[in-house]
Parts: structure tokens; sequence; C-alpha cells
């Protein structure tokens, strides 16, 4: 699978968030009185942090500025990530093609809102700041991001078909699983069209967006979960096979 393998904390996503630079402005006395009036305080603009040259992999403050960019549009707040809190889920941001002639940097940030099950990218211009183009598409899943498979790992272990990884879990270990951070876990779209028989609850995978795990023990066994797939869209479980 393609997915990104996690174990114990879960893995960040490409490009923490960070904060702005920018400091609030002191709060001063003001003018003595009969005075003229203090001086405005403009807060400094928020620092670009290290950059990238050229073809150069964008850099950890540029991945962190695109993404912070990428989601001061409107709208955004309206939208929601695999948890169903405000805010798209982020997958993923990685350097733009260039424009002929144009040695600007860009990054294409890609996000997924699951209230509209729609794949959303932007395209943010590193120098100016600005987003430039904006675009959105439903039945396009890409790979998923850390923060979906772990919660696609909530939800089985939160299932009556999560019985079965449990009792294989303490089987091993002899002690109960009760947490996702027990678990080293990977995984990846479920994409129906690689597989002879898809049940109906899972017709609407591809449009939803749905994940398969594998799971084991940290440090130890197997536990095979590859027969249950997580329509994330839904927050169902459904056993395949």
């Amino acid at each position: 699978m393609g997915g990104t393998a996690i174990g114990g904390t879960a893995a960040g996503s490409e490009g923490n968030e960070g904060t702005d630079g920018a400091g609030a402005a002191g709060s001063g006395t003001g003018a003595r009185a009969g005075g003229p009036p203090a001086p405005a305080t403009v807060a400094p603009v928020a620092a670009e942090g290290e950059k990238g040259v050229g073809s150069d992999p964008l850099t950890d403050d540029e991945l962190a500025r695109a993404e912070r960019l990428a989601l001061a549009g409107p709208g955004a707040a309206a939208q929601q990530n695999v948890d169903g809190g405000r805010g798209p889920q982020h997958l993923g941001t990685g350097l733009a093609d260039p424009l002929p002639g144009d040695g600007t940097r860009r990054a294409d940030v890609r996000f997924y809102d699951y209230g509209r099950d729609e794949l959303i990218t932007r395209t943010v211009n590193l120098d100016t700041g600005k987003v430039e183009k904006s675009g959105a598409q439903r039945g396009v899943q890409p790979s998923a991001h850390p923060e979906e498979l772990r919660e696609a790992l909530e939800l089985i272990l939160a299932s009556p078909l999560g019985k079965g990884v449990k009792e294989d879990y303490k089987d091993a270990t002899g002690k109960e699983l009760t947490a996702t951070t027990q678990l080293w876990f990977n995984g990846d779209v479920y994409r129906t069209y690689r597989e002879a028989n898809v049940p109906e609850q899972l017709t609407r995978c591809g449009e939803h967006r749905c994940v398969r795990l594998v799971t084991k023990v940290l440090n130890g066994a197997w536990i095979d979960t590859r027969n249950l797939i997580v329509d994330l869209s839904a927050r169902t479980v459904t056993r395949v096979g």
C-alpha cells in the first residue's frame, strides 16, 4: 500500500502548522494629559522563514506557510475534517510545476472537505502569499493522510466488528486493546475497481472516502484488519470477503 506507516503517537502531516511571527503590540499608558495621542503601533509582517530555491523540495517553513495561506480563504471554517471538526482535512502539500519562464516557487495544497466529499486543491504563490488558483473535485481520492488512518482505526475499535481485533491483541499480548497508540498501522484508500466483489454498503466508495488498514502489535504480531473497510465519509465499518 502507498499509505504512511504509523505507530504509537500520530505521525505529523507534511509541514506542521506554525504560529505567525507577528506578535501583538504591547499596550502602553497612552499620552500624558493634554499631550498628543500616542502613535499607533503596527504589528510586523509574519516572517516567511526558510525558503528553498528552484526545484528544491519545499522547506518545513514553506510547507507550514503554504497550508496556512491556503486555509485563509473564505469558506474554510464551514468545511469539515475527518473527525467532523471545523476546516477541511489537510492531505498534503507539494511543489507546484513551474510556469514557463517563471522561477517563482508555488505550492499545491490539497484538502478534503468531508462535509461535501470534495477534494480541494489550492495553488499558493510563495513569493506574494496569494492563492492563485483553487478548484474542487468529486470522485477523486488521493492517498490517505495519517490522521485519516488513525480515525479509521478509532472507528474500527468502536465498532462491533472491532471485537475480533481486540481479541487478537489480547491473545498476542495478554493485555486489553483500548487505544490506537497500542498498534502500528498503515493503510490507504479502498478502491472498488480493484475488487472482484463489492458489498452494497461500499458501492459509494470513490464518491465517499474509504480506507483499508493493516495493523500489528507494536514490535509484535500482525493483526489482520484487511477485511474491514472504513467509510470515513459515512463513518461506518463493513466486513468484506
